[in-house]
């Protein structure tokens, strides 16, 4: 049976040229020409995909189209179609739980790549390349479309807020936006805020002046400073303290900060990128981020799929991941079988890329032959699964055993953020565990 396709449209021209256009194609083409009309459709049978422009008549838009269908059918993917250079409305229509957008005036061609992508009728491009950035790799269509609106926001000097798990990819976003942005040519600087200690994160990002505090010899230059021109990156950035996000929310609002101990204005010549696996707008409602700060990183986010979200793309991931990881330990990439491949495809895999990074890794260097199998790897998974009867304190425990109380590896282990590990350990009385501590 045809893929059944719903078209929303309010343009009766346009309409019968998308659903002309589509019928040839071999699918099954239902035209809706309000929001009203669509959600009674979608009440009355079921679609494969539903297309739908965002400017709608009446008191009902693209957008409730598009919560509808969520609603309703979760299991068909929404189109947006949206004007050309309002790239925002489809942020927005993204955020509702739209899978892709395509601008007007439309090409067919390019109609006919989404649709099959959508429907399982086709694969996108496996890599995306920016010049000078780190490939990005997958063909998942929600990655694909995240991909998308990195490049539509590239060349502006918008705001970009990362969002997804941690080990989904935020960093090598970030970069290939700075790669493909006017600012190319500057310095891309990244700042993990979970990794510095907050007594030290104002210097580190606006940098102090000679005789500021005792043992400030000399003037030192903060990231914000070192970026100038450029690119700054903040990962993690739900990890700020109170005030150091009023003093980033100022760098926003007002292109200027001053340096520690020092009076005068310096101006931010920066692009800002944030990133985050914390849900800031829920922070922003109970008050421990804030909301002004919130907005302003909001301007155009951009959310990052978990990899469970996109197995079909595990093999692919997998295969540059030996490629990249044998090419570093300089040995011939064994081969993937087809059911180390399956295995690896059925892992939920909390740690995202990162975790599959690290465990084909290991496994390369605890196998020797020319491929790879699901034994092995199953091996590999067993011995890194936390026990379900562990408690929270002994897997920290574990975790610091393993990495000699190295607290940056041991959260990347865990999954947690440094300053969230800190917490914890000392919640659970573990500092100086093991070095100083049996």
């Amino acid at each position: 049976m045809s893929c059944r396709i719903l078209v929303v449209e309010d343009r009766d021209a346009l309409r019968r040229m998308l659903t002309s256009a589509l019928e040839q194609a071999g699918y099954a083409v239902t035209g809706a020409a309000d929001a009203t009309a669509a959600g009674a459709e979608l009440a009355r049978q079921a679609f494969d995909l539903v297309i739908t422009d965002l400017r709608l008549p009446g008191a009902r838009s693209g957008l409730d189209v598009v919560s509808d269908a969520r609603s309703r059918q979760p299991q068909a993917p929404v189109i947006v179609l949206t004007a050309f250079g309002t790239v925002g409305d489809a942020v927005e229509a993204m955020k509702r739980g739209a899978a892709d957008f395509l601008e007007k005036p439309l090409e067919i061609a390019e109609l006919y790549e989404l649709v099959r992508l959508h429907t399982g009728g086709g694969e996108g491009e496996a890599v995306f390349e920016a010049p000078g950035a780190p490939p990005i790799v997958g063909r998942h269509p929600t990655f694909r479309a995240a991909l998308r609106l990195l490049e539509k926001v590239a060349a502006t000097g918008a705001t970009v807020l990362l969002t997804g798990e941690s080990g989904t990819g935020k960093e090598l976003f970030a970069r290939a936006l700075h790669a493909l942005s006017p600012r190319a040519g500057g310095p891309f600087v990244a700042v993990n805020c979970a990794a510095i200690p907050e007594s030290l994160m104002e210097d580190e990002l606006f940098g102090h002046e000679k005789g500021a505090f005792t043992g400030a010899a000399s003037r030192r230059a903060g990231r914000f400073e070192r970026a100038a021109g450029g690119t700054l990156f903040l990962d993690e950035i739900g990890e700020l303290t109170p005030a150091v996000q009023g003093k980033v929310l100022r760098v926003i609002e007002e292109r200027v900060f001053e340096r520690v101990g020092g009076s005068r204005s310096l101006a931010a010549d920066v692009r800002l990128v944030a990133a985050t696996n914390r849900d800031l707008a829920a922070m922003a409602a109970d008050g421990s981020f804030r909301s002004d700060l919130y907005f302003r990183l909001d301007v155009f986010p951009i959310a990052l799929p978990p990899l469970r979200q996109r197995a079909s793309d595990v093999p692919l991931l997998a295969r540059h991941l030996l490629r990249r990881a044998s090419a570093r330990l300089g040995r011939t990439p064994p081969a993937l079988t087809g059911a180390a491949e399956a295995l690896l495809e059925a892992q939920p895999w909390p740690g995202n890329v990162r975790q599959l990074a690290n465990l084909l890794e290991r496994a390369l260097i605890l196998e020797d032959g020319p491929r790879l199998d699901a034994p092995a790897l199953e091996a590999l998974l067993a011995a890194a699964a936390p026990r379900p009867e562990e408690k929270e304190a002994e897997r920290i425990r574990r975790a610091l055993a393993a990495t000699a109380g190295d607290k940056k590896a041991a959260a990347a282990q865990l999954g947690i953020s440094y300053r969230t590990l800190q917490r914890k350990i000392r919640a659970f009385d573990l500092e100086g565990y093991p070095k100083y501590r049996d």
